[in-house]
């Protein structure tokens, strides 16, 4: 009886740690791809910056340079801080139980949320430049530049794709960090008047 007993022990043992060893796989493959994910948007901004950063042109109808227009000196800090901030979260999504204190958890929703709109922000306005610099603007008699400076906006236009794409990465990141927040929270609860009891809105 007592090995029954201790077989039975054991074999409960041993599942309970075959189950603890597969989630730790689980979240290090987790940790990884999140990783990587945080890494990805650094080569994109730094591209996008270098591209708007050598952005000039010099001809016989004068001279133009990304530092002329404030949306595209926005855009440079903005793709800037990303890749800092990108560097930064990747070293600490990397540490393992990095995300399981709460203020680090409510730390990477904030900053992701709030670099997602920053880098939105940038690409919103820049192509509005671009827009009116593609087009012009009849209204107010503002004839288009780019038929003759259009170097320049082939280089502005390449550098603001790349920032959109960057926004597509940070979206992702934030819905992430979102789950990640949000889960570690009960489902809210109704009380019913009749029973004077708690119940649970998502309980199955």
């Amino acid at each position: 009886m007592e090995k029954s007993d201790d077989h039975h022990k054991t074999s409960h043992g041993g599942s309970g740690g075959a189950a603890t060893e597969k989630w730790e796989e689980v979240s290090t493959a987790i940790r990884t791809a999140e990783t990587m994910l945080r890494l990805a948007p650094v080569g994109l901004c730094l591209a996008a910056l270098v591209i708007m950063l050598k952005d000039s042109q010099n001809n016989e109808f004068g001279s133009v340079s990304y530092s002329n227009l404030s949306a595209f000196r926005y855009l440079v800090h903005a793709n800037g801080i990303c890749a800092g901030y990108s560097i930064l979260s990747a070293a600490n999504a990397a540490m393992p139980g990095s995300s399981s204190t709460m203020p680090r958890v409510w730390t990477f929703f904030c900053l992701d949320q709030i670099l997602t709109y920053v880098v939105l922000a940038a690409g919103a306005v820049s192509t509005e430049v671009l827009y009116l610099a593609y087009k012009g603007d009849d209204a107010i008699t503002w004839s288009d530049a780019c038929s003759s400076f259009g170097s320049f906006c082939h280089r502005a236009t390449a550098s603001v794709i790349i920032t959109f794409v960057v926004v597509c990465f940070y979206v992702l990141l934030s819905l992430i960090s979102s789950y990640k927040l949000f889960t570690r929270f009960d489902p809210p609860a109704i009380v019913d008047s009749n029973k004077n009891v708690e119940v649970a809105v998502f309980a199955n």
